[in-house]
């Protein structure tokens, strides 16, 4: 079989199983067959699954577990198809409109690859993503007077929405040279959180200053170019596994955590940190 031939097959292969998917998906949401519970769901209910599902794709790639991620892409994929089907129903669009809108926003983003405008570096087509981004905003808007920032999703987690408010500011010349001014304002804001907390202040100002504390740090993740939600899941990960390491020396003595000092658990996270450094 030629490689073209092969190419071809899976092709075949693959629209039959989307085919299949979405004949699953007319059946669960059918009005006399299908389950209750699919029934009963409309966009803002299935939002936070795919909002989850999206998460547990970034799990499965963080721990490098490629089955687990081939699952977590289908359940990822589900969830496209249920939004599709519940837009079909209610008249509003397809799920082949779908696929033919990404395609269609691939090609106009991609022109040094479905075109011929040479673009030679992965920075150069970073910025030339964005300013179509910018074009397809300005015509979306039709004419309504619109801010850079307003379609940044609300939803986003506080990390992501951040990252990305600092990222479009960017576009226009709003960032400091380089990593050492998003570094100083960290400082800076820490400074201002300090000074709260030295004046008692009300907890509507301590979480203003907060706020500002984690947002200056995002930027400088953003400088440094690191994503912030990946290196705080990072954290998170290293905390359970030597808070996991404390609970398991404590219960090999036979004591409850209640019953340790501050002191003798410091010294077991010292102990786990130092073995995941090793």
């Amino acid at each position: 079989m030629s490689t073209d031939d092969s190419d071809q097959r899976s092709g075949r292969n693959g629209q039959a199983g989307i085919g299949e998917l979405l004949a699953i998906m007319r059946r669960l949401r059918d009005p006399r067959q299908g389950c209750p519970w699919d029934r009963a769901q409309d966009f803002s209910t299935i939002a936070p699954y795919t909002i989850e599902e999206s998460y547990e794709v970034a799990e499965a790639i963080a721990r490098k577990d490629y089955p687990e991620l081939k699952d977590e892409l289908g359940d990822l994929l589900f969830q496209v198809v249920f939004h599709a089907q519940m837009a079909q129903e209610a008249g509003h669009f397809r799920f082949e409109d779908v696929v033919r809108a990404i395609c269609d926003k691939m090609h106009r983003r991609h022109p040094h690859v479905f075109g011929d405008e040479p673009i030679a570096t992965a920075e150069a087509q970073t910025q030339v993503w964005e300013e179509h981004k910018a074009r397809e905003r300005r015509e979306k808007a039709a004419g309504k007077p619109t801010g850079l920032l307003d379609d940044v999703p609300l939803a986003l987690p506080g990390l992501t929405r951040a990252n990305k408010l600092g990222k479009r500011a960017a576009t226009v010349g709003f960032e400091w040279p380089d990593w050492t001014g998003a570094r100083e304002k960290v400082g800076e804001e820490l400074t201002e959180l300090d000074e709260a907390l030295a004046q008692d202040a009300p907890r509507e100002r301590l979480q203003h200053e907060l706020g500002d504390v984690l947002f200056a740090v995002v930027n400088l993740a953003r400088y440094l170019g690191i994503d912030p939600e990946a290196a705080l899941r990072g954290c998170n990960g290293r905390f359970a596994e030597r808070f996991g390491f404390i609970e398991a020396q404590a219960a090999e003595q036979g004591l409850r955590l209640q019953d340790m000092s501050l002191e003798e658990m410091d010294a077991l996270w010292d102990e786990a940190k130092a073995r995941q450094q090793g």
